[in-house]
């Protein structure tokens, strides 16, 4: 099953490249890609901001795992854009994607199993939550389904488009699904 890797933003309030960030000693890229390949979740499309960042990205990633590079049309564009155009790249070939992003460095190979696991048979997606926040870019998605309904016109929260659509929660403990947007997370 195939995964889509998003590590196209800015990481303005990271003020550093947050795919690079080291959490005991291995990039955060590293971590998030290990867990999906891991999980079996491969090939895995990391879709970037600019063809600079594959030589630095390629360092610290395991060279044996199946990867494809994707560089975004429009530069930070935003998640919603980089989903919707890598989906109609791959849409018709692929029964389920696993969406993922690299500031999730705790996210283990256990809970992508999980995810595949507690998808039910008529959704469209399912998302993980810790009960509290819906993290929507962990999502394990139908393609086919999402690019119908999903769409990079509409300023709506991809949160809030994702739950109008046929879907399921998966509740997961906060500590997997933490992400890292400011230095204090890294405390």
């Amino acid at each position: 099953m195939r995964s889509l890797l998003l590590a196209g933003g800015k990481s303005s309030r990271m003020n550093m490249d947050k795919a690079l960030i080291e959490i005991d000693g291995e990039a955060c890229i590293s971590r998030v890609i290990n867990a999906l390949n891991k999980a079996g979740r491969v090939p895995i499309t990391i879709s970037i901001s600019n063809l600079d960042l594959i030589d630095s990205y390629s360092q610290v990633i395991d060279s044996s795992i199946e990867i494809e590079w994707s560089v975004d049309k429009e530069k930070f564009a935003g998640p919603i854009e980089s989903i919707i155009e890598n989906l109609e790249k791959f849409a018709g070939n692929e029964d389920f994607i696993q969406l993922a992003t690299v500031d999730v460095p705790w996210v283990t190979e256990e809970f992508f199993i999980e995810l595949r696991n507690s998808i039910k048979s008529g959704d469209d997606l399912i998302m993980p939550t810790d009960g509290k926040n819906i993290h929507p870019l962990l999502a394990l998605i139908r393609p086919k389904n999402i690019l119908r309904k999903v769409s990079d016109g509409n300023n709506r929260p991809l949160r809030i488009q994702f739950s109008e659509l046929k879907h399921s929660l998966y509740f997961e403990n906060k500590a997997i699904l933490k992400n890292i947007n400011y230095p204090h997370d890294l405390e």
